[in-house]
């Protein structure tokens, strides 16, 4: 998979990524997605199922990380996807950036291009987001992109310790 917008490329994620994840998240940046600071302990692993995930190509398999890229530099910057939330039966959009390249718009320019991507290449009606309430960014970047709020409401997410609340979007292809 390659997608190419005006600043960006999102391609499908390959072993190496890891790195520039591990980096992002000893800042802190991917904590909210479960990245600490030890995740490079751990990277290895992950790269190989995300690698094995994107191969199978079934966005109701699990998830399906693409990496994002500048297409100046060539520097991987975050992350977007999709992945399949078992309790709802849906499948979900997912994002990431590194701290130092939030607010340039680049997660909205990938998230809208994935988007486009997802109801072009899958058989699917709709793709939702769930996002905690207290995350202001994330919730501004799905509605900036099209997403539309269908219920705020306590939900406890798979990696989440307890009920937090949540708002939900989705966007219909």
């Amino acid at each position: 998979m390659n997608i190419e917008t005006e600043r960006i490329i999102i391609r499908s994620i390959q072993r190496g990524d890891e790195k520039a994840y591990a980096e992002m998240a000893k800042d802190g940046s991917l904590a909210e997605i479960g990245f600490d600071e030890n995740f490079s302990d751990w990277a290895e692993d992950w790269i190989n199922e995300a690698v094995a995930l994107t191969e199978k190509d079934d966005p109701r398999a699990d998830y399906i990380p693409c990496t994002i890229v500048l297409k100046d530099t060539g520097e991987v910057i975050g992350n977007v996807g999709c992945t399949y939330y078992e309790d709802t039966d849906r499948i979900g959009i997912c994002y990431f950036a590194g701290m130092e390249y939030r607010g340039h718009g680049y997660v909205s320019e990938a998230v809208q291009a994935y988007v486009f991507y997802f109801f072009d290449h899958y058989n699917e009606k709709e793709i939702i987001a769930t996002i905690k309430d207290i995350n202001i960014p994330s919730w501004k970047t799905a509605e900036k992109c099209g997403f539309e709020l269908a219920a705020t409401k306590m939900y406890k997410d798979i990696d989440d310790e307890k009920e937090e609340l949540y708002r939900f979007y989705k966007i219909n292809g």
